[in-house]
């Protein structure tokens, strides 16, 4: 598969996103070298591939979105902060952006995603660039994935009220959630670590995600 494309796909195209991601403050040199392996255009509509590679967010369909590169390499930095990550479960697997990139960097990747069409698609496009440590299924991803937890790391793509009780317990000692929290006003990126002393919560910054909807049955 020819993943470099050509013109606005280019890989001078990724390097200038990584660069621009080294300037806002990504210093893991194996998240840029995940986010310059990941082709983020095959992971938007044809339409929108020459703007694959700029820093911002892009509709993928469903009233979803592809996130914005500089969020994504900022919630993976911070997730890889606490050392090796064996397992880790994705919380709106979406285009499976985000979810390529980790692929790379941990061990193996349980995601869900609640809304069929993107879970198959995302599923394929996974396939297709030889992710074989990624599982996914379709679920509310408000209660985890029972079946595998705990899990080091935590990733959540889109933004509940507040913290689902549920990914709270399926929480590694020693494992860090990364989750936006809050309405559509305000919402607030959180590092929540599972410490000797009990839960910790950090707040890294102001962001914008698509709510995270549950199902109500």
């Amino acid at each position: 598969m020819n993943v470099h494309g050509i013109g606005m796909t280019s890989q001078r195209t990724r390097d200038r996103l990584i660069q621009r991601l080294r300037e806002e403050g990504i210093s893991n040199e194996r998240v840029l070298e995940a986010m310059r392996n990941v082709p983020r255009h095959l992971f938007v509509d044809e339409a929108l591939a020459t703007r694959a590679y700029e820093d911002t967010a892009l509709p993928i369909g469903q009233g979803q979105t592809i996130s914005q590169p500089y969020i994504v390499a900022l919630m993976t930095q911070t997730l890889l902060a606490g050392g090796r990550l064996k397992k880790v479960l994705e919380v709106g697997t979406g285009s499976g952006y985000q979810t390529a990139v980790l692929a790379q960097l941990v061990d193996e990747i349980y995601s869900v995603e609640r809304i069929e069409p993107l879970m198959k698609l995302a599923r394929k496009r996974l396939r297709e660039l030889g992710c074989r440590n990624v599982n996914i299924k379709l679920s509310d991803g408000s209660w985890g994935w029972k079946e595998h937890a705990p899990y080091d790391g935590i990733i959540v793509t889109a933004a509940p009220a507040e913290v689902p009780p549920a990914l709270l317990e399926q929480l590694a000692p020693g494992g860090r959630l990364i989750i936006p929290v809050g309405g559509p006003a305000m919402q607030e990126l959180l590092l929540v670590q599972n410490t000797d002393k009990g839960l910790s919560q950090e707040r890294l910054e102001l962001v914008n995600f698509v709510p995270l909807v549950r199902d109500s049955t």
